[in-house]
């Protein structure tokens, strides 16, 4: 008995991912989407990830493996393979400078997800954090908007966020009063071009007894010798200044751990930071109209007491 011949689509589909360096986990990806045939570009990334048995990102991972700027782009190869027998031009060939800044981006939150696998890290980060009043954030020149996005979200969770984000001789003053006032540790943003006086800040802060947690672009950073953690996401580095995806995430990721690690505290405050929040009617308690939703249709109000939407609500109970 002769062995069954491939449907035409999934020999077209092997073409597409045949001679390339794929990862274990990618190659099954890659089985998967050959197995589903004509059906494979209906698929979303997180249902090929769970036919698959990978995660969302690794799906994304492996568009980006095939030279693609993520999975839609890859869909649309693999509609074209249906339609016309083949893949058409060259992905790669066809991306603009800024797709492929965007690109970039993504492997950088690729290497994240792998790095974030082992949380330890981020987890001590946020017990150290936590614990500390006053909570000290510090980002200096780039890295000052970090330092104020992380500060903005801690302090719904934190009782006594402190940002110093300006350079000079108020720094010292500042760590100081920090410190005078119980602060028992730091987080400190230092992304290229790595500022010198961020440098000596983070020693005087160590020089007087602050735990410091540095979220960084590299292992190798300035400040790896001071720091007690070393939290680290590659910055992009295609545009004329540098974007700062994967840091932004790992920031959050720092947020969600220090609200782990005093669970009851943040509840607490995020709840009362609702009530307050209701009080002043300070959002819009509504969501945005649905791409399906005919305009003529005023968007879902959610009730006064439910600031968020049901899959915002936080966990912390």
């Amino acid at each position: 008995m002769a062995p069954p011949t491939a449907r035409p689509e999934t020999q077209s589909l092997r073409a597409l991912f045949e001679g390339r360096p794929l990862t274990p986990v990618q190659r099954r990806i890659a089985r998967c989407l050959i197995e589903q045939g004509d059906e494979a570009d209906g698929l979303s990334s997180a249902a090929v990830g769970e036919l698959a048995s990978a995660s969302q990102a690794s799906v994304v991972r492996f568009a980006v493996a095939l030279g693609y700027g993520g999975y839609p782009e890859l869909r649309r190869a693999m509609r074209r393979v249906r339609t016309t027998g083949t893949a058409g031009r060259d992905p790669v060939a066809c991306r603009n400078s800024f797709q492929e800044a965007v690109a970039a981006e993504v492997r950088n939150l690729g290497l994240l997800e792998d790095r974030l696998g082992d949380p330890a890290d981020v987890v001590a980060a946020g017990g150290l954090l936590a614990r500390s009043r006053p909570l000290v954030a510090l980002g200096l020149r780039a890295s000052a908007p970090l330092a104020r996005y992380f500060a903005y979200f801690a302090a719904k969770v934190h009782p006594d966020v402190r940002v110093v984000d300006e350079g000079g001789s108020r720094v010292a003053d500042l760590l100081e009063q920090a410190r005078a006032a119980g602060a028992t540790a730091l987080v400190a943003f230092d992304l290229p071009r790595w500022p010198i006086e961020t440098t000596d800040a983070l020693r005087l802060a160590a020089s007087l007894g602050l735990s410091v947690v540095t979220v960084t672009d590299s292992a190798a950073s300035p400040q790896a010798e001071v720091s007690e953690v070393l939290l680290a996401a590659a910055v992009g580095t295609s545009f004329v200044y540098d974007s700062h995806a994967a840091p932004m995430v790992l920031t959050m990721a720092l947020v969600q751990a220090i609200c782990d690690a005093q669970p009851e505290q943040a509840q607490q405050r995020m709840e009362a930071f609702e009530a307050m929040a209701e009080g002043q009617r300070l959002f819009h308690h509504r969501q945005p109209a649905l791409p399906s939703q005919p305009a003529h249709q005023a968007p879902q109000a959610y009730p006064p007491h439910q600031a968020y939407p049901p899959h915002k609500q936080r966990r912390f109970r």
